[in-house]
């Protein structure tokens, strides 16, 4: 569900003062709201700033990114980040935040900014300071850039800023929010069945390898849950017993360990026989024909032609219910409709009755395949007229777009379902194995269509992390 709520233009003070707060919120689900919040400075130009409001209905910020706030009661405080800091005259500032509500969600009333109420006009009846000498360099002429560069966020602020906030985000290896300080995932061992969630060593950090070990030392441990990072709750379980239904087991935990940053950390390592799952159709994951977009890296010297290592958009069913009930990357060297050049592996769209290389059922001559260790994978989908699949070396270089055009004849609109799935087909595990292999570092799936500046800042985050 989509809302939106109406801007409040306010002013503050400086020396001249005035300024225009937008304050919209973006897609709201069962007991949670995305919002932004775009600052126009009307009046002199400022270095820093803070922007205050109150709730009148209880929400609470749980996450928040191009800056960041504390909150007292129904009061909000927010400040900027060191890449946002400077607002020029007529200049803009802007962050988002995932926020929880219960019963209704109202905008607030009024902001203030720096300390002073915002009354909607310029005040340029307040002299200038007398502190100092006047600027001898005239503030910038144009605002600060909406999207942090890589080393000052990860992919989901990239993506927040960008306006396509993740409603999903999984990794084993790695915080996907800079302020992430929490589970990444949980390991069970088989000497006692006790199971501990794995975090990071440092918030929006790497994956803390050395306590799964310490956990899992003499003994067997698996994976049994891949936390969500996004606040929403879209925790995949494993599909099997005791997992959240199926016929398929968790993977090992320790099948593979590369470095991130020169931290040691585990892959989700799919030998096949293996899945994960989460009907999310409630808690943000677009349905119907709602755009979205998601990213995944994974490895070109893991994979197979078995049906389907997937990431992404799937069936709350588990069942192949039709053209366009899933949206997903596809990874692995399976031709579906044959005429395939090459043996691949490629980055393909898994719209549900087939893997889709372009727009059409014919091989997509623009295909290339990604052999190297580690790959970006990525798939963007305005629902009713228009995908792309792109795809990279994880370790450098840019995204390759390998399709951007139409949906297939019969797919629009998509009828996606909500479910996310990871390492299967759609229809894989509840009466039969999974017969896909592939290995899963991290992925997002974002509400709306990214733009191809989000996906690239998303690719040199990628890059930087140094995966080895």
């Amino acid at each position: 569900m989509l809302v939106t709520a109406a801007a409040v233009q306010t002013s503050a003070s400086a020396a001249a003062a005035g300024c225009q707060v937008s304050y919209s919120v973006g897609s709201s689900w069962q007991g949670g709201f995305s919002a932004n919040v775009t600052v126009t400075n009307l009046g002199d130009a400022i270095s820093g700033w803070r922007l205050v409001w109150s709730y009148t209905a209880g929400q609470t910020i749980t996450q928040l990114w191009n800056g960041s706030y504390t909150q007292a009661g129904a009061q909000v405080t927010v400040t900027n980040a060191s890449y946002n800091a400077a607002i020029p005259t007529n200049g803009t500032a802007s962050f988002g935040f995932n926020g929880a509500w219960t019963g209704s969600n109202p905008a607030p009333a009024s902001f203030s900014l720096n300390g002073t109420t915002c009354t909607g006009g310029v005040n340029p009846t307040t002299p200038p300071p007398t502190t100092g000498p006047p600027p001898t360099t005239p503030p910038p002429t144009t605002p600060p850039p909406t999207t942090p560069p890589p080393g000052t966020s990860q992919p989901c602020d990239i993506y927040a800023a960008g306006g396509t906030a993740c409603i999903a985000a999984h990794s084993t290896t790695r915080a996907l929010y800079a302020a992430y300080n929490g589970s990444l995932y949980q390991v069970r061992r088989s000497s006692d069945n006790t199971t501990r969630n794995i975090g990071v060593l440092s918030p929006g950090g790497r994956a803390n390898a050395a306590g799964q070990d310490s956990f899992c030392a003499n003994t067997n441990c698996v994976i049994t849950i891949i936390y969500d990072q996004s606040g929403r709750g879209n925790n995949l379980g494993y599909q099997g017993a005791g997992g959240v239904g199926g016929a398929v087991q968790p993977a090992v935990a320790n099948k593979e360990s590369v470095t991130v940053g020169g931290d040691k950390v585990y892959s989700l390592y799919i030998p096949g026989k293996s899945s994960y799952w989460r009907d999310g159709h409630l808690t943000g994951v677009p349905t119907g024909a709602a755009p979205e977009g998601m990213y995944m890296v994974t490895s070109g010297t893991h994979v197979n032609s078995g049906c389907c290592f997937d990431y992404g958009n799937s069936e709350t069913t588990r069942r192949a219910d039709g053209a366009g009930a899933m949206d997903a990357i596809y990874f692995g060297t399976s031709c579906w409709f044959g005429g395939c050049s090459g043996s691949g592996p490629w980055v393909q769209a898994d719209l549900e009755y087939g893997l889709y290389p372009g727009g059409s059922s014919s091989w997509n001559s623009n295909q290339r395949a990604f052999t190297s260790k580690f790959v970006t994978a990525t798939l963007k989908n305005n629902g009713t007229s228009r995908f792309a699949i792109k795809g990279s070396n994880a370790q450098s270089g840019s995204l390759y777009t390998l399709y951007d055009g139409s949906l297939p004849r019969g797919y629009s609109p998509m009828k996606k379902q909500g479910a996310i799935i990871l390492g299967s087909g759609g229809d894989c595990c509840i009466d039969n194995t999974n017969q896909s292999v592939g290995t899963f570092y991290e992925g997002a799936m974002v509400a709306g269509y990214p733009s191809d500046a989000t996906e690239n800042a998303v690719q040199a985050n990628i890059t930087a992390a140094g995966y080895r």
